[in-house]
């Protein structure tokens, strides 16, 4: 039981949460662990694209494991402590392109981990509910923000109202998830998408996410703005000018980050 890590020669860095015994279901442990994860995703420039999924086949996190917070419930005093052990969907800012592998039941937090991540891929079994009404509660860490501005509102207040769950015909056709694979393509599907990304110049896809989602809080003025301003920035990194040789080399450029 653990939060693994691995980075691979591309700069693809895996995350697996390997608690299948409770179906990836994270206690404060594994929630700490994660955060931990998330911040060397951040902070290390050799990690280009990350990858997040659930050990086994059975599920990819069903969220909080609500037995270890009942029985341990966390002071009224950590309502306070908002930058502590933060996580991907509590709003740590991470600008590193992340791939959810979505391999079973994603359930609760795991969708609101999903609905943080950029890119989704789902095994043909993988359900999905945010199902917290059920229990008198919310579904937190983004669930209740994040849905209206990822499906059509009915969608949204269907998926929070009922608390019913939905499988991936249904997420694909919602389009919360990017593609829909059998469980033995899940991982190579998932990283043949991280090395197309880390293949580009990193300072241009981290900016490309930035700015798209800040343009969620900008008007179109401003955006283009920003926009404008950070291209000229980017103009004058070595990544373009090895860029611009490679094309007229007619090779892979050999991009730096710098």
């Amino acid at each position: 039981m653990s939060i693994d890590f691995n980075v691979s020669d591309e700069g693809v860095a895996l995350i697996t949460i390997n608690r299948p015994e409770r179906l990836n279901a994270m206690d404060a442990e594994h929630y700490a662990g994660l955060s931990k994860a998330w911040m060397t995703v951040r902070d290390d420039p050799a990690i280009r694209v990350a990858i997040v999924t659930g050990a086994g086949e059975k599920s990819f996190t069903t969220g909080a494991d609500i037995k270890s917070f009942i029985t341990s419930p966390t002071p009224m005093s950590e309502m306070w402590m908002t930058q502590a052990d933060q996580l991907l969907n509590r709003g740590l800012e991470v600008w590193k392109p992340v791939i959810s592998a979505i391999n079973g039941y994603c359930l609760g937090g795991g969708v609101t981990l999903m609905m943080a991540t950029d890119i989704r891929i789902a095994a043909t079994h993988a359900t999905f509910n945010l199902a917290e009404v059920k229990r008198g509660v919310i579904a937190g860490n983004g669930g209740t923000q994040r849905m209206m501005s990822q499906v059509p509102y009915a969608i949204a207040m269907e998926i929070l109202l009922t608390g019913d769950t939905f499988d991936t015909t249904m997420a694909e056709r919602w389009g919360l998830v990017n593609k829909v694979v059998p469980m033995a393509d899940l991982l190579p599907t998932a990283y043949a998408y991280a090395k197309r990304i880390a293949a580009n110049a990193p300072l241009a896809v981290q900016a490309a996410k930035e700015l798209a989602i800040r343009s969620r809080d900008m008007d179109l003025q401003t955006g283009l703005r920003w926009e404008r301003m950070v291209g000229r920035i980017l103009q004058n990194t070595e990544d373009v000018g090895e860029g611009a040789k490679a094309f007229a080399e007619k090779r892979p450029p050999q991009f730096k980050g710098q």
